[in-house]
């Protein structure tokens, strides 16, 4: 499991640590700000996460959407640390049922504590994030936007966006979603995505083919 800090700062400015995890390398997250930590996809390496986390009070646990790979370590995850886990209601069944429902899921992930929707807040210490709903990937897919950053799941990566032919999948969805990101998503916003190479929205906006024209 590799891991990296994208920012870096004074003690009360978020951080982002960056984990790549399972066997088709899905990128995990930890919003680290006054101590406290919010997970965002946490793979199928609940335990190993928690271990790296020492020192930091895990308060909440966050799937970006219910694929396997990136909610098969959630239930571990809960148990080192006891942090709630929240998501979009339309993901819950996919997520509960990830063990039947994709190959990479080691284990289902628990019911959540909390459902995120759209316009809701997380509150991180002092850190606020926005929640967008963005179906398309899946039905329940969000993104979680901060100050200078989006943590986008698989709805958008570096050059492309997410898989709309998976169980849930769906290509008009996953388009009225970018066209929306386009607009709520500041051009200066770094991109956390769920799989390859971190990006930022003004790069994508030029360059990715996927994006509405």
């Amino acid at each position: 499991m590799a891991q990296e800090s994208t920012q870096q700062g004074a003690p009360s400015k978020p951080e982002v640590r960056h984990f790549v995890v399972g066997p088709i390398q899905t990128n995990c997250y930890a919003y680290v700000c006054d101590g406290e930590a919010m997970v965002v996809d946490p793979g199928d390496a609940g335990q190993k996460i928690a271990d790296q986390l020492k020192g930091v009070h895990v308060s909440l646990i966050v799937a970006t959407h219910g694929h396997g790979d990136h909610v098969s370590g959630v239930a571990q995850l809960q148990k080192a640390t006891g942090a709630p886990f929240a998501m979009n209601a339309a993901d819950v069944d996919l997520a509960t049922h990830a063990t039947h429902n994709s190959r990479w899921a080691s284990e289902d992930a628990p019911q959540p504590q909390r459902l995120l929707s759209e316009g809701d807040q997380v509150q991180v210490g002092s850190a606020t994030l926005q929640v967008l709903a963005a179906p398309g990937h899946t039905p329940g897919g969000i993104v979680l936007l901060g100050d200078g950053v989006a943590f986008v799941g698989d709805t958008i990566f570096a050059g492309s966006c997410g898989r709309t032919d998976l169980d849930g999948g769906d290509s008009q969805a996953m388009q009225q979603t970018l066209a929306r990101l386009c607009q709520a998503i500041p051009p200066d916003t770094v991109l956390l995505c769920g799989h390859g190479p971190i990006t930022n929205m003004r790069h994508e906006l030029q360059t990715n083919p996927t994006f509405p024209r």
